[in-house]
């Protein structure tokens, strides 16, 4: 379970949710909260260097928005981050520092740490992505099991019982997701990990490693 803790994940120091991730263990558990802490975190935001839109956005002044975005509360986008083309955030999200949100790409419910690159096409629901990890072009974070069920999160054998029906997935600091991924509900992938295109990704990819497919996960060291 170590391997699933929120400090095995990410360093903390890069995003501005750390107060959010300090109040938990495992990183399923501040999704329900997401929301509420932008709420509160955003009036504490310097007028200086953030502008408010319009009840709850807070955009960085910095920060870089195409004409085309769509850009829907509770949200914080930090300084100097890009969100491009027709790029849809429906709310309850946190855009770090120098991250991109790419064209087309849609966000919910999730939190990308610092230098987070989802550029082309992507969907992250549900889902936490570690300080510089990127999704390559077309990569889904499947964050609903079909049969409606709570998520679990496959580890060794065992089912890690979540407690939450949405769970898309949890990348750890400098993961790269190869094109046309899906990561299925409760994924996560440890840190400096590497996802080969075109792969079906579930439960618990141990860091430094590679994933060739699911019964193909080779260390890099």
């Amino acid at each position: 379970m170590n391997r699933l803790k929120i400090s095995s994940l990410f360093n903390l120091d890069e995003t501005i949710a750390k107060e959010l991730f300090e109040s938990a263990t495992y990183p399923w558990e501040v999704l329900p909260r997401i929301s509420e802490f932008i709420l509160k975190l955003g009036e504490t935001l310097d007028p200086e260097i953030f502008e408010k839109r319009g009840e709850d956005i807070w955009i960085a002044k910095s920060a870089k928005i195409f004409d085309s975005a769509y850009l829907h509360g509770p949200l914080i986008i930090d300084e100097n981050a890009e969100v491009r083309q027709c790029a849809f955030i429906r709310g309850s999200a946190i855009v770090g520092k120098n991250a991109v949100v790419g064209n087309s790409t849609e966000l919910k419910n999730s939190i990308l740490f610092n230098c987070v690159q989802a550029p082309h096409y992507n969907y992250i629901g549900d889902s936490i992505l570690g300080y510089k990890s990127h999704t390559g072009a077309g990569v889904i974070t499947s964050n609903l099991k079909s049969d409606k069920s709570l998520v679990t999160v496959a580890l060794d054998g065992n089912k890690i019982e979540t407690g939450v029906k949405k769970f898309g997935a949890m990348l750890g600091d400098n993961v790269e997701v190869g094109c046309n991924s899906v990561l299925n509900p409760g994924t996560v992938i440890g840190k400096n990990s590497n996802i080969y295109p075109l792969s079906p990704v579930r439960g618990y990819v141990p860091e430094n490693s590679i994933f060739k497919s699911q019964n193909n996960i080779v260390s890099k060291n």
